[in-house]
């Protein structure tokens, strides 16, 4: 199987645009009220010891991505079952993201394309994905990190330009309703966004520095995206206030469009738009990636490309027959996506590491005893 190098700014600029991609028109953290800050800051906080997990595997198995340490682990039968159930949720969350950027695209594109059925975009953004897919992560990684500097100078001249219209007690007070909505809310940012960089693990395998270059990717692309989006999701609520944001699902997509300086700056949310959609762009080529990795590795497959076109087109029919509506969408994201997620983000990885540990103290203790 083809072996890509990534080096740390580019792993880090890939990580950034994953975790903001389909996050970056949302409040992060909205259970919490006008505590979601803190709801934000816990969510990163719980991610992290995750990151590290995955930065370990890489460690203790240099060369190889999660479905390899995956039958290194576990054999051959429960190995690829286990692969199996992997390929199955990336395969569902691809589509899912997809699905997310058509009500997004068909929102803001309301009046001009009242018509047009929303398959029409999810058929753009996921065939423009497989491309990038066969690509290859090296190629994103470039991408990601000669485009990272948009979502960042946009923000702070958001931020500035926010200013006279935000309202410090919009987040006041503090623990107004109690410690249990922030835990809420932490969990919920955890799951959406932080957490979902275990699709990293499946992707990554060659680093420039074995040792240190997993953890420094992982951490700082985490910490680096959970900034922009705590930055985002406090700016929007000081303009916009709780009651706005619960209004309005979009909600840091409404709160740019506030920005209007006379003839000069306007209608810059289409900024917000293009950050979103190329977000979405990386976010749905890692996870076909990760879709055919795995499924390279169940059939044995030298190169995954060779799968990206027909994985691709189903894809794009399950997103079509994903949902049945708009409110189905919303729904399944609100009442199941943490219980969903929890196994692959979670509980699955803290299994892979704890036999990856266990066989790694027995090889080292075999080692020492045939010196």
């Amino acid at each position: 199987m083809n072996k890509e190098v990534v080096s740390d700014k580019q792993g880090i600029a890939t990580i950034v645009w994953f975790i903001i991609g389909s996050s970056s028109v949302f409040i992060m953290g909205l259970n919490a009220k006008q505590d979601l800050w803190l709801a934000i800051i816990l969510g990163i906080f719980m991610a992290i010891p995750m990151a590290v997990i995955y930065a370990r595997l890489h460690y203790i198995f240099p060369n190889k991505n999660l479905f390899d340490i995956i039958e290194c682990c576990f054999g051959k039968f429960l190995g690829r079952a286990l692969i199996f159930l992997f390929v199955c949720f990336t395969f569902y969350w691809a589509a899912d993201v997809a699905v997310n950027y058509g009500n997004f695209i068909n929102f803001i594109f309301v009046v001009s394309f009242d018509k047009t059925p929303m398959i029409i975009p999810i058929m753009f953004i996921i065939g423009l994905s497989g491309w990038g897919a066969k690509c290859g992560i090296e190629v994103l990684g470039r991408y990601s990190e000669f485009f990272l500097k948009v979502p960042i100078i946009f923000l702070f001249v958001s931020i500035i330009l926010l200013i006279p219209e935000m309202d410090i007690n919009n987040i006041q007070p503090i623990f107004y309703n109690g410690i249990d909505p922030i835990l809420k809310g932490a969990l919920n940012s955890f799951s959406f966004p932080f957490g979902q960089i275990v699709a990293f693990s499946m992707v990554f395998s060659n680093f420039t520095k074995r040792k240190y270059s997993p953890y420094k990717i992982y951490t700082m692309g985490l910490s680096l995206g959970g900034i922009i989006l705590f930055l985002s999701s406090l700016m929007s609520i000081l303009v916009i206030g709780i009651s706005g944001a619960e209004i309005k699902y979009y909600s840091i997509y409404e709160t740019v469009r506030r920005i209007n300086i006379g003839y000069m700056i306007q209608s810059i949310e289409v900024i917000v738009a293009t950050v979103f959609i190329l977000g979405g762009f990386v976010k749905i080529c890692i996870l076909l990636m990760c879709t055919c990795k795995g499924i390279a590795k169940l059939f044995e497959i030298t190169d995954y490309r060779f799968i990206v076109t027909p994985i691709t087109l189903l894809a794009i029919n399950l997103s079509f027959f994903q949902y049945e509506s708009v409110m189905h969408y919303y729904k399944f994201q609100v009442d199941v996506w943490f219980y969903f997620t929890f196994l692959f983000q979670v509980f699955f990885p803290i299994v892979i590491w704890i036999v990856s540990e266990i066989k790694n103290k027995l090889s080292e203790n075999v080692n020492r005893n045939t010196l």
